[in-house]
């Protein structure tokens, strides 16, 4: 074998082995994308169901403080109207890339919670209400639904912020852009919610 023949040779197996490791850092990558684009998927499925939850309980507790407040219409109404808003919106998985259908979705369940807070801050005015079991044992569980809400928002801004990193920097942008990953959007806090709240009886 001549000397010219051995040096293409090295050539073609080195230009060969630094293809494949391209080929393989590149499906790698492109591995650890989805991974952590499902991982952000299975977050966003865990705020929904915490959501879910808080609109399931809405009915039994606007039902129970009817029955002792009947003058607090407008109340009532308001956390009627907002869980209705809340429940005609369609959410499918893309809604977590666009920033406009994240916006109102946010914006709906905004609404009603701060409906709902409304509602609670009224309750305060019958103390038969805020002794009645059956408010009691609502009351506790929209507690506990609003503060796994939180805890399930914190947790997919995080998994949001680890995916959007890992398709922004560079060189993993590149197999992004190639596999038409697209930035999701993070939950922000409620307009207004640096102040605090005042209650006014």
């Amino acid at each position: 074998m001549s000397r010219g023949l051995k040096i293409t040779l090295a050539i073609i197996v080195a230009v060969l082995l630094v293809v494949a490791i391209c080929i393989s850092w590149a499906v790698g990558t492109y591995n650890k994308i989805v991974k952590t684009n499902e991982t952000v998927t299975a977050s966003w499925s865990q705020v929904e169901n915490q959501y879910q939850r808080r609109y399931d309980l809405i009915p039994n507790l606007v039902e129970t403080v009817k029955g002792f407040a009947k003058q607090e219409q407008t109340v009532l109404l308001g956390v009627t109207e907002a869980r209705a808003s809340v429940g005609s919106l369609k959410v499918t998985p893309e809604v977590l890339r666009d920033p406009k259908a994240f916006s109102q979705f946010q914006q709906a369940q905004d609404g009603l919670g701060s409906a709902l807070q409304r509602l609670l801050v009224v309750t305060e005015n019958y103390p038969q209400l805020k002794s009645n079991e059956n408010f009691l044992a609502l009351q506790s569980q929209l507690e506990g639904t609003e503060n796994r809400i939180a805890v399930e928002r914190r947790r997919f801004n995080e998994d949001v912020q680890v995916y959007n990193i890992m398709i922004r920097q560079f060189p993993g942008s590149l197999v992004a852009g190639f596999g038409h990953f697209q930035e999701a959007q993070y939950f922000k806090s409620i307009t207004g919610a640096e102040q605090v709240p005042q209650v006014k009886f």
